[in-house]
């Protein structure tokens, strides 16, 4: 399910908790592969036969992968996240993330809300890596 069917069936707040959620757990994800792959390294001897020698290579190498898939989904869920949670305040009564959808445009992934405070409305337009260039270095985005 993308992120506006979410927050059109979880409301904004729930969405941005269990897309929170998500992201940390690839954080934890991350830190156990990290964990896999230091075990491996320690297990791993010359002495060792050659058999079990290529058996601790491919699960280095399979913890390498999935930290660094891990990273990658830590890093898109967290900044899909936040690139909608900057928008999610009324501009007219400060309140935060309780708004009703009035519109939707998948195609640009933007949301016409209201606030169910004060009626004020505007648009949010949701994360589209497509339109960011979903740069292959994580670290390479800086706000």
């Amino acid at each position: 399910m993308d992120a506006m069917q979410s927050i059109r069936k979880l409301g904004f707040r729930k969405w941005y908790e269990r897309t929170l959620l998500r992201c940390h757990g690839n954080l934890v994800l991350l830190l156990l592969s990290t964990l896999g792959l230091l075990i491996g390294a320690e297990a791993y001897s010359r002495d060792l036969p050659v058999s079990t020698q290529l058996q601790l290579l491919a699960c280095a190498i399979a913890s390498g992968v999935i930290g660094y898939w891990a990273l990658r989904g830590y890093f898109r869920l967290m900044r899909e996240a936040e690139f909608a949670a900057d928008q999610a305040t009324c501009s007219q009564c400060e309140t935060y993330g309780r708004w009703d959808i009035t519109h939707e445009d998948p195609s640009h992934q933007t949301m016409k809300v209201r606030c169910r405070k004060c009626g004020h409305g505007w648009q949010v337009a949701l994360f589209a890596p497509e339109l960011a260039g979903d740069d292959p270095d994580p670290g390479s985005q800086r706000r």
